[in-house]
């Protein structure tokens, strides 16, 4: 099974998810979700992880999660490996509990963390589980906390979740504020939309700007255009359409004046992409537009076997990759 994308680095945020096995309700009982949480505790413990949101449905657990170090990795496998053997232990049963390997998505400080508590927090209204009004009084998430200070453990941290889309004070008439403002989210699509949450719902790899995504791909542990990452589609396709801008900058207006599907620059680009990078015949047809896929194929051929584009395939033959820039200390420490 391909790999899914684990991008560390100190100060890194990230909305963790994984279901039970089957789609099990591993957390219908009571005792089960307190079993899940002391791991949590322990686990902030350990790696000294500060959570910002976290929801417990029946089958399915999300949390919003800040690493101090970079260390997401060994504290996941830590934290589910725990709780795996506990709940067996506790149930009289073996295998898995889990469906197979969490998603984790990094998020951009500021307003895309904010957007994912408010997401996790709105998790249970939105399946219908129950009103607004009763979220704040449910065990089975953060927004009981986020209301009543007095619960919170010390590794628990609303502040990211108060601060956007303005910033709320922790007290009693700021958090009245912030669940009235969860009642007018739970109902407005668009607004929605604007914070993420159609793309939460789905498969991703990050949370936030491009400018974000984009010195996100540096800090990646292997090269993230490979198919080797399922959930990394949004990085490849950034990684290829930077290195196709860099390719293209290396040839003049004039040279690229041809509007023909098949024009020699086009096939130039097509030829150059294929050998630097893992695009794909379709996306290089409509980033190109070339037409049809299967032309792109057959022109790219013939140019790497010199037989036609050869004047732009040497304009492009020196130029260097595009890299994704590295996070600065600056951004780093914003992470």
């Amino acid at each position: 099974m391909a790999r899914k994308l684990r991008i560390e680095f100190p100060n890194a945020n990230y909305h963790l998810i994984n279901r039970g096995n089957y789609r099990s309700d591993i957390f219908a009982s009571k005792g089960a979700r307190d079993a899940f949480l002391k791991t949590l505790a322990e686990t902030c413990a350990r790696t000294g992880w500060l959570v910002h949101a976290w929801c417990l449905m029946s089958n399915h657990y999300h949390l919003a999660v800040r690493t101090p170090d970079a260390n997401l990795v060994a504290g996941m496998q830590w934290l589910q490996t725990t709780f795996a053997a506990r709940f067996n232990r506790f149930r009289d049963e073996r295998g898995h509990v889990f469906q197979g390997r969490y998603k984790a998505f990094n998020i951009e400080q500021g307003r895309a963390l904010a957007s994912v508590c408010h997401y996790i927090h709105l998790n249970p209204v939105r399946a219908r589980m129950f009103p607004l009004e009763q979220a704040a009084d449910w065990e089975g998430g953060s927004l009981r906390w986020l209301a009543h200070p007095k619960e919170r453990p010390a590794w628990f941290d609303p502040a990211p979740a108060l601060a956007s889309p303005v910033q709320t004070p922790d007290t009693p008439q700021g958090r009245r504020a912030y669940l009235t403002y969860l009642a007018t989210l739970a109902t407005d699509e668009q607004e929605q939309k604007k914070q993420y949450f159609e793309q939460l719902a789905g498969n991703g790899w990050a949370v936030g700007s491009d400018d974000f995504k984009t010195a996100l791909l540096q800090q990646a542990p292997q090269d993230p255009t490979s198919t080797g990452f399922a959930e990394a589609a949004g990085a490849r396709v950034m990684t290829w359409q930077k290195t196709l801008d860099a390719l293209r900058s290396k040839l003049s207006d004039a040279q690229c004046a041809d509007t023909e599907k098949s024009a020699d620059w086009k096939v130039a680009l097509a030829t150059e992409m294929k050998r630097r990078t893992t695009a794909t015949n379709q996306w290089l047809t409509d980033a190109l537009d070339m037409g049809s896929m299967f032309t792109v194929s057959r022109l790219a051929k013939e140019c790497a076997a010199g037989k036609r584009a050869a004047k732009h395939l040497k304009a492009l033959a020196g130029a260097p990759a595009a890299s994704a820039p590295a996070l600065t200390p600056a951004a780093k420490s914003k992470a």
